[in-house]
């Protein structure tokens, strides 16, 4: 199909869970359209054309985080877009100083290096502590380079978090622990799944929000 005067290959995947249409950008011309189940495949492709200026922001979005990362680059960490600071053999970022060790040319690889160490230090505490106020236990925590989701719930009690949720708001990062913590009680994406959401994080609308907005930056 053609939107925006551009041509692009479209995948329709039927997802049961899915309460709404989603289109992603998979590849530079390959739209990934997810359909909710019993919705009309038509009524999904007249969304996807409406989202011509959407996708002029996500290709410029791509173009730009495939740049190196180097002095004043913007990125999110815990919350906050901060530029960076580099400074001889050392990058600042907010209150942490890395370290560019072997090839300071790579930034990026550096600082996400140091992310997923914070990240793997402080999420399984974090998802501790909540699983234990809301009554709640969990065989592990775990935390992954995942590229397309913010955590994932196991039947075996394995909760897997990506190291991302570093980069989030702490509320936000909370409301994707608790989301996963919930499917411990219901293992779907019930009513009476998000009633039990609403009941220990009222504000996940608003995170939803944030990760609609901004999820796509980070991922």
């Amino acid at each position: 199909m053609t939107i925006g005067g551009r041509p692009y290959d479209v995948v329709i995947a039927r997802h049961r869970r899915a309460r709404r249409y989603v289109l992603r950008l998979a590849d530079a011309r390959v739209l990934r359209l997810t359909v909710p189940r019993g919705a009309s495949i038509a009524a999904g492709l007249r969304f996807a054309e409406r989202q011509a200026s959407w996708l002029d922001r996500e290709e410029r979005r791509r173009h730009e985080g495939a740049e190196p990362w180097r002095q004043g680059t913007r990125v999110w960490f815990r919350g906050e877009m901060i530029a960076l600071d580099l400074n001889g053999r050392h990058v600042q970022c907010g209150s942490e100083r890395i370290a560019l060790t072997g090839d300071a040319r790579d930034v990026r690889g550096k600082v996400e290096a140091h992310w997923t160490r914070l990240a793997a230090e402080e999420l399984p505490s974090r998802g501790f502590a909540l699983a234990a106020t809301h009554g709640l236990e969990v065989a592990a925590f775990q935390v992954r380079n995942q590229r397309s989701r913010w955590g994932a719930c196991s039947p075996r009690r394995l909760i897997t978090l990506n190291w991302r949720l570093i980069q989030m708001p702490p509320q936000v990062s909370d409301y994707i622990i608790l989301h996963e913590l919930m499917h411990l009680r219901q293992a779907n994406h019930s009513r009476r799944f998000w009633r039990e959401v609403d009941k220990v994080c009222p504000a996940w609308r608003d995170a939803e929000r944030w990760l609609r907005r901004h999820g796509t930056e980070i991922l």
